[in-house]
């Protein structure tokens, strides 16, 4: 019997992938949980074969909690589940441990198939997925830029409307610091704005 555990905060959506899995003679629901501090808990008591895991929590998103997984438990099957068709949240999200990835609006074949791939060893995308991460875009980024804490604190008092000056003064740093850790994470998302860079990270949950 196939253990799956799920860790996802919209309860329509739990109850359609529990609806899903009970159909399936050979699996068997471990648990629900929506945080990631709760499905974390529960990997290490419950030991599930497979976890499907939205990568949009309240405490936490996938990528973090993909890593945190993969440093106490290499072999626990972990199946992303996400509304992001962006192919640097899908590469990223891989890149941390993922053993799927499967966009919400899949069918429920899909995700079966996904659980039953990375129980073989096999790296599962569905179907619109592996449309997305073969489908290069001129000028689009190929990866989710790797920020510092301190251009995470910046980024986040940039999307609350603060200016150079009152970060600065907030922080306890220079205003011509701020405006280096501003150019810096223009250059690191390729965009000419700060606009840009608030619209890029908050697609991809770093704020």
């Amino acid at each position: 019997m196939i253990k799956v555990l799920l860790i996802d905060d919209h309860p329509i959506v739990m109850e359609g992938l529990k609806n899903l899995l009970s159909r399936q003679e050979d699996v068997t629901v471990a648990g629900c949980f929506d945080t990631g501090k709760a499905g974390l808990q529960a990997i290490e008591e419950l030991a599930p074969d497979v976890v499907l895991l939205d990568i949009n929590l309240p405490d936490i998103n996938g990528i973090d909690l993909c890593q945190q997984v993969r440093k106490n438990d290499k072999d626990v099957r972990i199946i992303a589940l996400s509304v992001h068709n962006e192919r640097p949240v899908i590469k990223n999200v891989l890149n941390s441990g993922a053993n799927g990835y499967v966009l919400k609006n899949a069918v429920g074949d899909e995700i079966i198939m996904a659980i039953n791939a990375a129980l073989k060893g096999e790296i599962y995308l569905c179907r619109a997925s592996r449309n997305i991460v073969s489908q290069v875009q001129e000028g689009e980024l190929t990866e989710i830029p790797k920020i510092t804490r301190r251009e995470k604190e910046i980024l986040s008092l940039v999307s609350k409307g603060l200016t150079t000056t009152q970060i600065a003064e907030q922080l306890f740093i220079s205003s011509h610091t701020v405006e280096s850790h501003r150019k810096n994470l223009m250059d690191k998302f390729d965009v000419n704005t700060m606009t840009a860079v608030i619209k890029f990270a908050t697609q991809f949950g770093l704020i």
